[in-house]
């Protein structure tokens, strides 16, 4: 469920604008009352904040699920437009800060004591959890949100036209730089990582066979396979063989379906109309190894619901919660695949999910199982925007990713010295 194509924002993406809670200015129009007053039989409210997905229905879905609680009127606050992370965490150093909210686990705000532990309403169902979404969002023995989605990012491709190139489907970072040469033509570029380049951030650091952070919280993205790997990106950018202007950011469909390019990076989000226009023509792979020994590397986006812990009714929220995405499993079930396909983190509704059991879904779910890396509690928003400067500088303007590189540890570590000091 990308953001709308106005925006270069996306629900599972690495694009996250640098924001922190104590250096944002006023909430600017989100539109909607705040749902402060009255509100249900119980004359009890609640607000939740959730970004403006891109498919249609989702937000009437969403309302639809929060009018059916019984205990509380639910007011939706539906976001739009770009930079979401910092409108909400402007909202949150305010009286009309949402009482539950979508997100992704970030460390810092539960060292701010920002969101408050879900265990109680979690530790009935942990078992039927994906682990890893259990892990990510583990700190200290304590779970914080409860997942909504997992949303595994990977290439799409057209068949015909690697045929017709007589490319195979590529195995390393290399490979995939040749066929974007071969697949360039006058009217399509053979490669498209979105228009700001970072949508990869993750996975290529991963399939040059590093990390964001170490086990022990220590820079581990700075090796010379990365820095290699950057090279290999300032390649296919200075060569033209890269579409850098697309309408739509990666998370939408449109560039690949519409022609301009042979190759997109995308999430499993958008298959259902890639198939829809594509047919048969349609592949996928992951990541290609981007350095000697490494795996191909699968991102898992997804998104949390999150409860205050400094709200006006915490105990409420967090019934709300657990009603709405640990109860009611048929609106669980609506939410991964009612609105393009997403992987339900609950074993009992994964596994009953018939969309997601042959074909390309299932190739999906086989990369996802296979390859699939979950984001790190401790990569913050600023630890993320340091490295977006990187491809930025290494990649766009041609400095030494070594240099890049050097810059980006001096601003991780001071964010690792304010968590970890």
């Amino acid at each position: 469920m990308p953001a709308p194509s106005s925006s270069t924002w996306d629900r599972r993406s690495v694009l996250r604008a640098a924001a922190g809670l104590a250096a944002l200015g006023p909430l600017a129009a989100c539109g909607g009352d705040t749902g402060r007053e009255g509100g249900g039989g119980s004359g009890k409210s609640l607000v939740q904040y959730f970004h403006a997905y891109g498919e249609a229905g989702t937000q009437e879905a969403i309302k639809r699920y929060a009018k059916a609680y019984d205990e509380a009127r639910v007011t939706t606050q539906w976001i739009t437009g770009t930079n979401f992370e910092s409108k909400l965490f402007s909202a949150l150093l305010t009286d009309d800060a949402p009482d539950v909210f979508e997100f992704h686990p970030q460390l810092q705000l539960i060292r701010s004591g920002q969101v408050a532990p879900l265990d109680d309403i979690i530790d009935p169902v942990k078992a039927d959890f994906n682990p890893a979404d259990i892990a990510s969002h583990t700190v200290d023995g304590k779970v914080y949100g409860v997942r909504m989605i997992d949303d595994p990012q990977f290439f799409y491709y057209r068949k015909s036209l690697l045929e017709k190139a007589g490319l195979g489907v590529p195995r390393s970072l290399d490979e995939l730089a040749e066929a974007a040469a071969a697949l360039t033509t006058d009217k399509v570029k053979g490669l498209f990582i979105g228009n700001s380049m970072v949508s990869t951030n993750h996975a290529l650091v991963w399939a040059a066979g590093a990390d964001q952070l170490d086990d022990r919280n220590r820079i581990a993205y700075h090796t010379d396979d990365v820095a290699a790997a950057l090279k290999v990106y300032r390649r296919m950018f200075t060569s033209g063989h890269l579409l850098l202007d697309a309408p739509a950011d990666y998370w939408d469909p449109s560039a690949l379906v519409q022609g301009l390019t042979a190759i997109q990076w995308c999430g499993m989000w958008a298959m259902p109309v890639m198939q829809k226009a594509l047919g048969d023509d349609l592949g996928i792979f992951p990541f290609p190894p981007a350095a000697p020994g490494a795996k191909p590397a699968v991102y898992n986006g997804g998104w949390s619901m999150f409860v205050n812990a400094k709200g006006e009714d915490v105990d409420l929220a967090k019934d709300y919660v657990k009603w709405l995405w640990i109860d009611q499993k048929e609106y669980q079930e609506d939410w991964a695949l009612g609105y393009g396909f997403h992987i339900p983190p609950r074993t009992s509704i994964a596994e009953s999910a018939t969309e997601l059991k042959s074909g390309l879904p299932a190739e999906a779910v086989k990369l996802f199982t296979d390859y699939g890396r979950f984001d790190n509690i401790s990569w913050t928003q600023a630890m993320i925007t340091a490295f977006e400067e990187v491809v930025a500088n290494a990649v766009r303007k041609g400095t030494d990713p070594e240099k890049a590189l050097d810059a980006a540890d001096e601003k991780v570590g001071r964010e690792l010295e304010k968590l970890f000091a």
